[in-house]
C-alpha cells in the first residue's frame, strides 16, 4: 500500500490587510485576458501572446502525472490582484503587511535578508526588486512584466 502524503494547509488560511487597487473577477475567460491587457496597458502583441495561451490552456488536457488537479476549479480563482502598495527597493520599505504574509507563509528571515538580491511578488504584482548592480554590469536585465514590455518591446 501507498503512503499518502497528509498536507497541512491551515498556515494558507489568513486574511489578507493589504487591499487590492484592482481585482479582476473569478475565472480565466477572453475577456477576463483582455481586462487584465488593458488594465496593464500592454501592447497589442502582448495581449495576443496571452489570448494564444489562453486558447492552448483550454485546449490542453490535464496533465496524468504529478498532483492530480482534476478538482480544480478554475473558474473560482482570481487570476489577477493589483495590491494597493508600491514597489520596494529595500526590504525595509515593503509595507508591514506584506511582511506579515512571508511570515506567515514560513518563510524563514533569512531568506526574507536574502531577498536583498531578487524580488518578491504579492498577488500579482512584483512588490519588492532590487538587484545587484554587478548584475546590471554584466547586461542581466531584470524586470517585472508590464516594465519589460515597455521599455525592450523589440525583445519579444
Amino acid at each position: 500500500m501507498k503512503d499518502k502524503l497528509i498536507m497541512d494547509d491551515t498556515k494558507f488560511d489568513f486574511i489578507l490587510k493589504a487591499k487590492p487597487v484592482y481585482k479582476t473577477e473569478p475565472g480565466l475567460t477572453r475577456k477576463i485576458i483582455e481586462k487584465i491587457s488593458y488594465f496593464k496597458e500592454e501592447p497589442n502583441w502582448m495581449r495576443g501572446l496571452r489570448l494564444k495561451s489562453l486558447q492552448i490552456f483550454n485546449e490542453i488536457h490535464e496533465p496524468r502525472f504529478g498532483v492530480d488537479v482534476s478538482n480544480l476549479d478554475i473558474s473560482r480563482i482570481v487570476a489577477y490582484i493589483k495590491p494597493g502598495v508600491l514597489k520596494a527597493t529595500s526590504w525595509e520599505d515593503v509595507p508591514s503587511e506584506i511582511k506579515e504574509v512571508f511570515e506567515k507563509l514560513g518563510i524563514p528571515e533569512a531568506e526574507r535578508k536574502a531577498l536583498a538580491g531578487v524580488g518578491a511578488q504579492y498577488d500579482s504584482e512584483i512588490v519588492y526588486r532590487n538587484i545587484q548592480k554587478e548584475m546590471e554590469k554584466l547586461g542581466v536585465i531584470f524586470l517585472d512584466m508590464e516594465s519589460a514590455v515597455r521599455k525592450y518591446p523589440d525583445k519579444r
